[in-house]
């Protein structure tokens, strides 16, 4: 996404995806984002167009008070628009933690490089990165780095995977250890299917196995067919996903927001909103607030912040900032019961425990995973209680008013 608007529209074998390199920070693993104390963080987020109004330093501070846990900030490396300096990098980082924010920065510079002849090269981002690097070390535990902004338009996108592999490489190389995010090219809405198809390949040539993939969903992806197909492939095959901008409507068609921000729910995906304040040239429409300010929300705003599926209602904090750590106890597993504090709460190893007066699930276990009954399938639907929820036989039911998965069955892979 521009301030000027859009211009258009694992492993080698699937499998755990655990980080090659010591985890000192945010990191994946199984196809799922973490915090480095074992709980798992979900992104609930809003952009934000610092590179553009970099005076409005209250912005972080507003996008927290909506509940979110994560703000995608906009820089520049100086190859198209003015260079984000290190010591202002830092100043962000520090907004975002004294926000309780995780902080996702990228660089806008590469939007639409090959149809954009403005647009810089993904190695021009990552030479950036390296240059800024003395802001980033120490900050794994706050900090994705999102390594360019929607890199290749709807010419040469072709060149995606190889540019891709080889700016991970080099950041890597230069000692850059953080989680790092990769968006799609086609102006990030991957209708080729490039990322799609080439993700596998992307994140095991990651050392560190810790590459999240971020497609942007406007007007390609106006029904929930395409919305559902999109984010359950990566799920599925366990390859991190995040829905890294989107919108209510568009120019190139009117994407289904409905259906992202159920999904991305339904599936535990992380998404985050385009955009806080400050859209122009037609795409006004895209604000969240009314001139960047928090008590005038706009009608997307008010339906991302509050709505169905909203940040107000699914955003849970990243417990570095305090608070249970899912991997020390604490943290809620998905069938609603809080995990135990200590494995020793459950005597008879059937995966349930019992601390603070109430059940509690033992991280892991049958009651996990759902063996037991109950739990959520690999593909992020939950299992069926009964499997007369599915009178048809083709391993889906339905129960509690949304779709199950018959444990088993051809739709529990």
């Amino acid at each position: 996404m521009t301030l000027a608007g859009l211009f258009g529209a694992v492993l080698a074998v699937f499998g755990t995806a655990t980080s090659a390199q010591a985890a000192t920070g945010l990191r994946v693993t199984d196809g799922r984002l973490y915090e480095a104390n074992g709980n798992e963080f979900v992104m609930r987020g809003v952009n934000h167009a610092h590179v553009w109004y970099p005076g409005e330093t209250g912005s972080i501070a507003d996008i927290a008070a909506t509940g979110a846990n994560t703000v995608r900030i906009v820089l520049a490396s100086g190859d198209r628009w003015t260079r984000t300096s290190a010591s202002e990098v830092s100043s962000l980082i520090g907004q975002c933690k004294a926000n309780k924010l995780i902080c996702v920065l990228e660089v806008h510079d590469t939007t639409g490089y090959g149809e954009d002849g403005a647009a810089g090269t993904l190695d021009q981002a990552a030479n950036y990165w390296i240059g800024v690097k003395s802001a980033l070390q120490g900050q794994e535990n706050y900090v994705v780095i999102n390594i360019g902004n929607e890199p290749f338009g709807n010419t040469g996108y072709s060149a995606w995977t190889d540019a891709t592999k080889n700016a991970i490489g080099k950041l890597r190389g230069a000692g850059l250890h953080h989680a790092l995010m990769v968006d799609a090219p086609n102006w990030g809405q991957d209708w080729s299917h490039t990322m799609k198809s080439n993700a596998a390949s992307v994140f095991a040539s990651d050392p560190d196995r810790n590459t999240i993939f971020s497609i942007h969903m406007y007007g390609v992806y106006d029904t929930a067919a395409e919305v559902q197909d999109y984010l359950n492939h990566f799920v599925s095959n366990k390859l991190p996903i995040v829905v890294g901008e989107f919108g209510n409507a568009h120019s190139d068609g009117n994407p289904d927001e409905d259906a992202i921000m159920a999904t991305a729910q339904s599936l535990k995906v992380g998404y985050i909103g385009w955009s806080w304040s400050g859209n122009g040239s037609g795409v006004e429409y895209l604000d969240m607030v009314n001139g960047f300010d928090a008590d005038a929300p706009t009608t997307w705003g008010s339906r991302f912040l509050t709505g169905a599926n909203g940040i107000s209602t699914t955003s849970k904090p990243a417990t570095v900032y305090g608070g249970a750590s899912g991997g020390e106890g604490g943290g809620t597993a998905p069938n609603g019961y809080p995990y135990c504090a200590s494995a020793s709460s459950d005597p008879d190893g059937d995966g349930w425990g019992w601390e603070n007066n109430r059940s509690c699930v033992v991280r892991g276990s049958s009651a996990d995973t759902g063996s037991g009954g109950g739990g959520t399938a690999p593909n992020g639907y939950p299992y069926c209680a009964s499997a007369s929820s599915d009178p048809d036989g083709d391993g889906w039911g339905w129960e509690n008013n949304r779709s199950c998965v018959v444990r088993g069955s051809s739709a529990d892979r």
